[in-house]
């Protein structure tokens, strides 16, 4: 046993020398820094000084703080509004770009733009678009005669995450439309052909094949994007810095405040620990509703 052991790993010692500095990469970057905020989430760990253990004191000034409440809800408010703009025209957009025409790589590659540009550079052209004084829409509107005086987008709760979540919604329908391209092209053309001859129009062909074909697609999409919400940062962060009076706090800015700015590494971490709790509870009922279903359920 020992033998054929060392020479499987003399066969695959290349492979393993190839792998080591990615998963050394992986074990010193990414795992040690999550263990270690577990740790760190049972102590009151000072930016100078030895941590002490204050066992679940963090997680229970997370739960009882209201600006915790807030940020939930803010962020479960910005997953409401930007999510169905990413799957819906984003599927849309790939059903369209599915088919032969001219210039489809273009057209690809112009909607795909926006996810690869910096989330600082669009952030500041909706903070410029927005802008109560000089901003662009308000100009529309009040050239319109649609409003009487500018709108203080970026000062009022649900208004300013409104607009934060129309940027992250525009920002990722390149995102959703190159997954939903993918898997669209593994639906064969056979059944199209066969719902047609049925007597099927686009619509029903739209229902009965197309949405149950990628019901995978549809899940992972669905997940990655809900996952995407909660962890909204750089947005809020700078076109409200979660002001005013913490009312567009959302998790990742308040976490980011209370460790960097109030120097509360433990209750960050904490706090991290609590959205990955929630992270985990949305996923596995996302697991539920796109489970697989018999033919009874059905």
């Amino acid at each position: 046993m020992k033998g054929k052991f060392r020479r499987g790993l003399r066969h695959h010692l290349g492979i393993y020398l190839f792998l080591l500095p990615a998963v050394g990469f992986f074990l010193v970057f990414s795992v040690y820094p999550i263990l270690y905020s577990f740790v760190m989430s049972f102590t009151n760990w000072p930016l100078v000084g030895s941590p002490h253990f204050v066992g679940l004191h963090n997680y229970s000034q997370v739960l009882h703080d209201p600006v915790v409440g807030t940020s939930l809800v803010n962020a479960i408010f910005y997953l409401i509004v930007s999510v169905p703009i990413q799957i819906v025209l984003g599927l849309l957009v790939a059903m369209g770009l599915d088919r032969p025409m001219r210039g489809r790589g273009a057209l690809r590659l112009m909607y795909y733009l926006p996810v690869i540009t910096s989330w600082v550079v669009v952030t500041l052209l909706f903070e410029y678009l927005f802008n109560t004084d000089y901003g662009i829409i308000n100009w529309l509107l009040m050239s319109l005669h649609l409003s009487r005086s500018a709108v203080p987008w970026l000062a009022n709760r649900y208004s300013a995450l409104t607009v934060a979540a129309i940027l992250g919604g525009w920002k990722g329908i390149g995102w959703a439309m190159m997954i939903f391209l993918a898997g669209l092209q593994g639906v064969p053309d056979e059944l199209y052909e066969s719902a047609a001859i049925d007597g099927a129009g686009k619509w029903k062909q739209f229902w009965s094949v197309t949405l149950p074909m990628i019901r995978g697609t549809f899940f992972f999409v669905t997940v990655m994007l809900m996952m995407g919400a909660f962890q909204v940062f750089i947005s809020v962060f700078i076109l409200t810095g979660g002001q005013p009076a913490n009312e567009t706090q959302v998790p990742l800015v308040w976490m980011y405040q209370q460790a960097f700015s109030n120097l509360e590494f433990g209750y960050a971490a904490a706090f991290s620990w609590v959205i990955t709790a929630i992270i985990v509870v949305f996923t596995v009922i996302q697991f539920w509703v796109f489970r697989p279903r018999s033919v009874q359920e059905v």
